[in-house]
Protein backbone atom coordinates (compact mmCIF):
# COMPACT_ATOMS: atom_id res chain seq x y z
CA UNK A 1 0.00 0.00 0.00
CA UNK A 2 1.05 3.51 -0.80
CA UNK A 3 -0.14 6.56 1.04
CA UNK A 4 0.17 10.04 -0.63
CA UNK A 5 0.10 13.00 2.28
CA UNK A 6 -0.10 16.46 0.92
CA UNK A 7 2.55 19.26 1.33
CA UNK A 8 0.00 20.79 3.71
CA UNK A 9 -1.33 18.02 5.77
CA UNK A 10 -0.48 18.55 9.56
CA UNK A 11 2.79 16.82 10.62
CA UNK A 12 1.30 14.23 12.65
CA UNK A 13 -0.64 13.09 10.03
CA UNK A 14 2.37 11.34 8.48
CA UNK A 15 3.26 10.54 11.86
CA UNK A 16 0.18 8.27 12.63
CA UNK A 17 0.40 6.47 9.63
CA UNK A 18 4.04 5.07 10.34
CA UNK A 19 3.11 4.60 13.95
CA UNK A 20 -0.34 2.49 12.71
CA UNK A 21 1.88 0.66 10.22
CA UNK A 22 4.14 -0.37 12.98
CA UNK A 23 1.40 -1.33 15.28
CA UNK A 24 -0.26 -3.69 13.59
CA UNK A 25 3.49 -5.03 12.27
CA UNK A 26 4.07 -3.87 8.97
CA UNK A 27 7.20 -2.37 7.95
CA UNK A 28 6.62 1.45 6.56
CA UNK A 29 8.94 3.90 5.13
CA UNK A 30 8.31 7.49 3.81
CA UNK A 31 10.02 9.67 1.35
CA UNK A 32 9.26 13.38 0.21
CA UNK A 33 7.21 13.71 -3.02
CA UNK A 34 9.32 16.04 -4.42
CA UNK A 35 6.50 18.77 -3.71
CA UNK A 36 6.63 19.22 -0.34
CA UNK A 37 4.18 16.28 0.81
CA UNK A 38 5.05 12.64 1.62
CA UNK A 39 4.81 9.28 0.10
CA UNK A 40 4.63 6.52 2.72
CA UNK A 41 5.00 2.94 2.00
CA UNK A 42 3.70 0.15 3.39
CA UNK A 43 4.28 -3.33 3.58
CA UNK A 44 0.59 -4.73 3.80
CA UNK A 45 -2.49 -2.64 4.24
CA UNK A 46 -4.34 -0.57 6.77
CA UNK A 47 -7.93 -0.35 7.82
CA UNK A 48 -10.03 2.82 5.96
CA UNK A 49 -9.71 4.08 10.14
CA UNK A 50 -6.21 4.56 10.05
CA UNK A 51 -5.94 6.43 7.02
CA UNK A 52 -8.75 8.97 7.94
CA UNK A 53 -6.36 11.60 8.67
CA UNK A 54 -6.66 14.97 7.55
CA UNK A 55 -4.20 15.81 4.59
CA UNK A 56 -4.17 12.02 3.30
CA UNK A 57 -4.41 12.89 -0.40
CA UNK A 58 -4.49 9.37 -2.07
CA UNK A 59 -4.43 5.61 -0.66
CA UNK A 60 -2.88 3.10 -3.88
CA UNK A 61 -3.93 -0.88 -2.60
CA UNK A 62 -2.32 -1.40 -6.04
CA UNK A 63 1.54 -0.42 -7.26
CA UNK A 64 4.87 -1.94 -8.59
CA UNK A 65 6.77 -3.91 -5.80
CA UNK A 66 9.31 -1.34 -6.01
CA UNK A 67 6.66 1.40 -4.63
CA UNK A 68 9.64 3.50 -3.32
CA UNK A 69 11.35 3.68 -6.23
CA UNK A 70 8.41 3.77 -8.51
CA UNK A 71 7.52 6.54 -10.78
CA UNK A 72 3.87 5.87 -10.28
CA UNK A 73 3.46 8.32 -7.43
CA UNK A 74 5.84 11.33 -8.26
CA UNK A 75 5.92 11.05 -12.03
CA UNK A 76 6.35 14.96 -12.30
CA UNK A 77 9.34 14.74 -9.75
CA UNK A 78 12.36 13.15 -10.80
CA UNK A 79 14.67 12.90 -7.98
CA UNK A 80 17.72 14.56 -8.02
CA UNK A 81 20.93 13.32 -6.20
CA UNK A 82 23.04 16.42 -4.86
CA UNK A 83 26.72 15.98 -3.89
CA UNK A 84 28.71 18.89 -3.04
CA UNK A 85 27.82 21.52 -5.43
CA UNK A 86 26.94 18.90 -8.27
CA UNK A 87 23.14 17.82 -9.42
CA UNK A 88 22.45 14.79 -10.50
CA UNK A 89 19.37 14.23 -12.24
CA UNK A 90 19.29 17.97 -12.42
CA UNK A 91 19.18 18.36 -16.25
CA UNK A 92 23.02 18.90 -17.18
CA UNK A 93 24.32 15.09 -17.54
CA UNK A 94 27.29 15.14 -15.08
CA UNK A 95 30.60 13.53 -16.01
CA UNK A 96 32.43 11.41 -13.80
CA UNK A 97 35.96 10.25 -14.95
CA UNK A 98 39.12 9.08 -13.43
CA UNK A 99 41.08 5.63 -12.89
CA UNK A 100 39.74 2.24 -12.66
CA UNK A 101 41.71 1.59 -9.64
CA UNK A 102 43.68 3.98 -7.41
CA UNK A 103 47.54 2.99 -8.46
CA UNK A 104 49.79 5.72 -6.51
CA UNK A 105 49.22 9.09 -4.99
CA UNK A 106 50.92 11.46 -7.50
CA UNK A 107 49.11 9.18 -10.32
CA UNK A 108 45.87 10.20 -8.94
CA UNK A 109 46.28 13.44 -8.10
CA UNK A 110 47.90 13.86 -12.04
CA UNK A 111 44.73 12.17 -13.43
CA UNK A 112 42.34 14.28 -11.34
CA UNK A 113 44.08 17.40 -12.00
CA UNK A 114 43.44 16.32 -15.71
CA UNK A 115 39.58 15.05 -15.79
CA UNK A 116 38.84 17.87 -13.96
CA UNK A 117 40.30 20.00 -17.05
CA UNK A 118 38.37 17.80 -19.35
CA UNK A 119 35.05 18.70 -17.60
CA UNK A 120 34.40 16.01 -14.98
CA UNK A 121 32.00 16.89 -12.40
CA UNK A 122 33.12 13.88 -10.10
CA UNK A 123 36.14 11.83 -9.34
CA UNK A 124 35.82 8.20 -9.83
CA UNK A 125 38.60 5.36 -8.87
CA UNK A 126 37.89 1.99 -7.21
CA UNK A 127 40.10 1.61 -3.52
CA UNK A 128 39.01 -1.69 -3.21
CA UNK A 129 38.69 -3.46 -6.91
CA UNK A 130 36.54 -6.81 -7.57
CA UNK A 131 38.53 -8.43 -9.97
CA UNK A 132 38.30 -11.73 -12.07
CA UNK A 133 41.35 -13.26 -11.03
CA UNK A 134 42.26 -13.33 -7.62
CA UNK A 135 46.31 -12.79 -8.62
CA UNK A 136 45.36 -9.38 -10.23
CA UNK A 137 45.59 -6.22 -8.75
CA UNK A 138 42.88 -5.29 -6.01
CA UNK A 139 43.83 -2.08 -5.18
CA UNK A 140 45.35 -0.24 -2.31
CA UNK A 141 42.46 -0.70 0.12
CA UNK A 142 42.31 2.12 2.80
CA UNK A 143 45.43 4.02 1.24
CA UNK A 144 44.03 4.15 -1.84
CA UNK A 145 40.84 6.18 -0.23
CA UNK A 146 43.35 8.40 1.85
CA UNK A 147 44.57 9.02 -1.84
CA UNK A 148 40.76 9.85 -3.07
CA UNK A 149 40.27 12.53 -0.53
CA UNK A 150 43.35 14.11 -0.72
CA UNK A 151 42.60 14.30 -4.42
CA UNK A 152 39.07 16.00 -3.65
CA UNK A 153 40.62 18.39 -1.60
CA UNK A 154 43.33 19.14 -4.20
CA UNK A 155 40.26 19.76 -7.16
CA UNK A 156 37.13 20.34 -5.35
CA UNK A 157 35.31 17.17 -7.13
CA UNK A 158 33.35 14.83 -5.40
CA UNK A 159 34.84 11.56 -4.71
CA UNK A 160 33.19 8.03 -5.93
CA UNK A 161 34.84 4.42 -5.45
CA UNK A 162 33.37 1.15 -4.70
CA UNK A 163 32.48 -0.49 -1.52
CA UNK A 164 32.44 -4.66 -1.62
CA UNK A 165 31.63 -5.51 1.71
CA UNK A 166 29.53 -4.71 4.61
CA UNK A 167 31.89 -4.39 7.00
CA UNK A 168 34.06 -1.99 4.85
CA UNK A 169 30.75 0.68 4.62
CA UNK A 170 31.57 2.92 7.39
CA UNK A 171 35.33 3.11 6.49
CA UNK A 172 34.84 3.68 2.63
CA UNK A 173 31.53 6.17 3.88
CA UNK A 174 34.43 8.03 5.88
CA UNK A 175 36.63 9.16 2.82
CA UNK A 176 33.56 9.08 0.07
CA UNK A 177 30.91 11.49 -1.28
CA UNK A 178 29.58 8.24 -3.56
CA UNK A 179 29.79 4.58 -2.65
CA UNK A 180 29.28 2.49 -5.49
CA UNK A 181 27.87 -0.93 -5.40
CA UNK A 182 29.37 -2.58 -7.97
CA UNK A 183 27.17 -5.07 -10.64
CA UNK A 184 28.21 -8.46 -9.27
CA UNK A 185 26.91 -6.73 -5.64
CA UNK A 186 23.81 -5.32 -7.10
CA UNK A 187 22.18 -8.09 -5.17
CA UNK A 188 24.14 -8.18 -2.12
CA UNK A 189 21.08 -7.39 0.46
CA UNK A 190 22.88 -6.88 3.65
CA UNK A 191 25.58 -4.47 1.61
CA UNK A 192 22.14 -2.89 0.02
CA UNK A 193 21.12 -2.15 3.85
CA UNK A 194 24.26 -1.16 5.40
CA UNK A 195 25.29 1.63 2.94
CA UNK A 196 21.29 2.62 3.17
CA UNK A 197 21.92 3.47 6.46
CA UNK A 198 25.26 5.79 6.10
CA UNK A 199 23.51 8.41 4.52
CA UNK A 200 25.68 8.66 1.34
CA UNK A 201 24.67 8.93 -2.25
CA UNK A 202 24.73 5.20 -3.32
CA UNK A 203 25.65 4.40 -7.40
CA UNK A 204 24.28 1.29 -7.91
CA UNK A 205 25.14 -0.63 -10.96
CA UNK A 206 23.03 -2.92 -12.56
CA UNK A 207 24.26 -6.53 -12.46
CA UNK A 208 25.50 -7.88 -16.17
CA UNK A 209 22.32 -10.49 -15.86
CA UNK A 210 19.72 -8.75 -14.42
CA UNK A 211 16.37 -7.44 -15.26
CA UNK A 212 15.70 -4.06 -15.20
CA UNK A 213 12.82 -4.76 -12.46
CA UNK A 214 15.58 -6.70 -10.44
CA UNK A 215 17.85 -3.73 -10.40
CA UNK A 216 15.23 -1.48 -9.16
CA UNK A 217 14.47 -3.86 -6.80
CA UNK A 218 18.15 -3.70 -5.43
CA UNK A 219 17.35 0.02 -5.33
CA UNK A 220 14.34 -0.96 -3.25
CA UNK A 221 16.24 -1.73 -0.96
CA UNK A 222 18.20 1.10 -0.11
CA UNK A 223 15.64 3.65 -0.27
CA UNK A 224 13.81 1.14 2.61
CA UNK A 225 16.70 1.74 4.63
CA UNK A 226 15.82 5.51 4.74
CA UNK A 227 18.08 6.61 1.92
CA UNK A 228 16.35 8.31 -1.05
CA UNK A 229 20.31 9.61 -2.59
CA UNK A 230 20.22 6.71 -5.21
CA UNK A 231 21.85 6.73 -8.92
CA UNK A 232 21.40 3.91 -11.29
CA UNK A 233 23.88 3.04 -13.54
CA UNK A 234 23.83 0.89 -16.58
CA UNK A 235 27.04 -0.70 -17.37
CA UNK A 236 26.31 -3.24 -19.57
CA UNK A 237 24.82 -6.91 -19.40
CA UNK A 238 26.42 -10.30 -20.55
CA UNK A 239 25.52 -10.84 -24.24
CA UNK A 240 26.25 -13.97 -26.40
CA UNK A 241 28.92 -12.40 -28.83
CA UNK A 242 32.53 -12.74 -27.53
CA UNK A 243 34.07 -10.32 -29.41
CA UNK A 244 32.70 -7.19 -27.06
CA UNK A 245 32.72 -7.72 -23.46
CA UNK A 246 29.45 -7.30 -22.32
CA UNK A 247 26.45 -5.31 -24.36
CA UNK A 248 25.61 -2.22 -23.59
CA UNK A 249 21.96 -1.86 -23.27
CA UNK A 250 21.31 1.41 -23.64
CA UNK A 251 17.08 0.36 -24.09
CA UNK A 252 17.35 -0.11 -20.55
CA UNK A 253 18.04 3.46 -19.85
CA UNK A 254 14.75 5.53 -21.24
CA UNK A 255 12.59 2.24 -20.01
CA UNK A 256 13.95 2.72 -16.42
CA UNK A 257 13.30 6.11 -16.78
CA UNK A 258 9.76 5.67 -17.54
CA UNK A 259 9.34 2.86 -14.49
CA UNK A 260 11.63 5.00 -11.66
CA UNK A 261 12.05 8.68 -10.64
CA UNK A 262 15.54 8.11 -9.52
CA UNK A 263 18.18 9.48 -12.15
CA UNK A 264 19.99 7.06 -14.62
CA UNK A 265 23.98 7.74 -16.09
CA UNK A 266 25.78 5.24 -18.43
CA UNK A 267 28.83 3.19 -17.98
CA UNK A 268 30.53 3.00 -21.74
CA UNK A 269 33.87 1.88 -20.48
CA UNK A 270 32.91 -1.39 -18.92
CA UNK A 271 29.50 -1.33 -21.20
CA UNK A 272 31.71 -1.96 -24.30
CA UNK A 273 35.11 -3.15 -23.05
CA UNK A 274 36.72 -1.26 -25.77
CA UNK A 275 38.33 2.00 -25.97
CA UNK A 276 37.57 2.75 -29.53
CA UNK A 277 33.65 2.69 -28.79
CA UNK A 278 33.71 4.50 -25.66
CA UNK A 279 32.97 7.57 -27.35
CA UNK A 280 30.37 6.73 -30.03
CA UNK A 281 28.68 4.58 -26.95
CA UNK A 282 28.61 7.76 -25.02
CA UNK A 283 26.70 9.83 -27.29
CA UNK A 284 24.69 7.06 -27.20
CA UNK A 285 23.77 7.16 -23.73
CA UNK A 286 23.21 10.66 -23.41
CA UNK A 287 21.00 10.71 -26.47
CA UNK A 288 18.87 7.50 -24.37
CA UNK A 289 18.14 10.18 -21.91
CA UNK A 290 21.13 9.27 -19.46
CA UNK A 291 21.73 12.23 -16.47
CA UNK A 292 25.29 11.49 -16.69
CA UNK A 293 28.33 9.35 -17.88
CA UNK A 294 31.27 7.02 -16.16
CA UNK A 295 33.94 6.91 -17.77
CA UNK A 296 37.81 5.23 -16.98
CA UNK A 297 40.58 7.93 -17.90
CA UNK A 298 44.38 7.46 -17.48
CA UNK A 299 46.85 9.58 -19.31
CA UNK A 300 48.53 6.26 -20.60
CA UNK A 301 45.69 3.57 -20.90
CA UNK A 302 48.09 0.97 -21.97
CA UNK A 303 50.10 1.53 -18.87
CA UNK A 304 46.93 1.06 -16.37
CA UNK A 305 46.71 -1.60 -14.01
CA UNK A 306 43.38 -2.78 -14.50
CA UNK A 307 40.79 -2.79 -17.62
CA UNK A 308 43.46 -0.80 -20.08
CA UNK A 309 41.70 -1.88 -22.78
CA UNK A 310 38.47 0.11 -22.21
CA UNK A 311 40.58 3.20 -20.54
CA UNK A 312 40.43 6.59 -22.70
CA UNK A 313 42.70 9.63 -22.41
CA UNK A 314 42.17 12.86 -20.61
CA UNK A 315 41.47 14.37 -24.35
CA UNK A 316 39.71 12.14 -25.33
CA UNK A 317 37.02 12.85 -22.34
CA UNK A 318 37.26 16.53 -23.14
CA UNK A 319 36.40 15.40 -26.72
CA UNK A 320 33.23 13.69 -25.40
CA UNK A 321 32.28 16.18 -22.71
CA UNK A 322 32.19 19.16 -25.61
CA UNK A 323 30.48 16.48 -27.91
CA UNK A 324 27.65 15.78 -25.15
CA UNK A 325 27.06 19.35 -23.53
CA UNK A 326 26.56 19.74 -28.19
CA UNK A 327 24.42 17.38 -27.88
CA UNK A 328 22.47 17.55 -25.00
CA UNK A 329 22.21 21.45 -25.70
CA UNK A 330 20.59 19.90 -29.19
CA UNK A 331 18.23 17.51 -27.22
CA UNK A 332 16.43 20.19 -24.99
CA UNK A 333 16.11 22.85 -27.82
CA UNK A 334 14.41 20.53 -29.93
CA UNK A 335 12.29 18.91 -26.74
CA UNK A 336 11.49 22.91 -26.50
CA UNK A 337 10.65 23.16 -30.06
CA UNK A 338 8.34 19.80 -29.83
CA UNK A 339 6.78 20.86 -26.64
CA UNK A 340 5.67 24.51 -28.28
CA UNK A 341 4.32 22.83 -31.45
CA UNK A 342 2.06 20.69 -29.94
CA UNK A 343 0.62 23.08 -27.47
CA UNK A 344 0.30 25.17 -30.54
CA UNK A 345 -1.41 22.17 -32.38
CA UNK A 346 -5.03 22.29 -32.73
CA UNK A 347 -6.38 19.13 -32.09
CA UNK A 348 -7.90 16.76 -34.62
CA UNK A 349 -11.31 15.63 -34.44
CA UNK A 350 -11.80 11.86 -33.96
CA UNK A 351 -12.12 9.64 -37.22
CA UNK A 352 -11.63 12.88 -39.29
Amino acid sequence: MIVSVSADAPDTTARKVLAAAVAAGLEARGMDDGHGGTIIGIDGSLPDDDLALPGVRAVHPHHKPYMLASREHRPHAPTVVRVGDVRIGGGRPVMMAGPCVVEGRSSLLEIATAVKVAGADILRGGAFKPRTSPYAFQGLGEEGLRYLAEARDATGMPVVTEVMEPDQVELVAHYADILQIGARNMANFPLLRRVGATGRAILLKRGFSATVEEWLMSAEYILASGNARVILCERGIRGFDPALRFTLDLTAVPFAKELTHLPVIVDPSHGTGKRSLVGRMAMAGLAAGADGLMIEVHPDPERARCDAAQTITPDELAQINRSGRALHAALVETGDAAAELSADREPVPVGV
